[in-house]
């Protein structure tokens, strides 16, 4: 059909919960049209539920089993972010931390060769040259 059921801007987190009207198809479209410099991670999770109406003749306890269902799918999909969330934080921790491991190195070898070239230069000068 073309129509957005959902649409977010200028958000670097955030949750939408779309409950189709009929059966069909739906298709999910994401846009980085803000900013196409930086890379967009996007995750998102899908639930095909189908409950029968509430009526009054449900049981209290039925009513209270699928309240405690929804909740439940509420707690995975939090937890299956998290991971998610956690995996990137890593990802960019150990990225910073092989930058700074061979920053390091690479400051640590300079550091030698003016060294040595300071010694080098400080002997030659003191050295007694003698012209005949």
């Amino acid at each position: 059909m073309g129509i957005a059921q959902v649409k977010h801007s200028k958000q670097s987190t955030g949750t939408a919960e779309i409950t189709a009207k009929r059966d069909g198809r739906y298709e999910y479209c994401f846009s980085n049209v803000m900013s196409t410099i930086a890379d967009k991670v996007v995750s998102f999770n899908v639930h095909g539920v189908m409950y029968v109406a509430d009526d009054e003749h449900m049981a209290p306890v039925e009513k209270e089993i699928r309240r405690l269902a929804q909740g439940l799918q509420a707690v995975k999909d939090e937890q299956e972010y998290i991971v998610v969330r956690e995996r990137v934080h890593r990802n960019t921790a150990e990225s910073s931390n092989e930058r700074v491991m061979w920053w390091s190195i690479i400051q640590a070898v300079l550091l030698f060769m003016v060294c040595a070239w300071q010694v080098y230069y400080l002997k030659s000068f003191f050295e007694v040259k003698r012209v005949i």
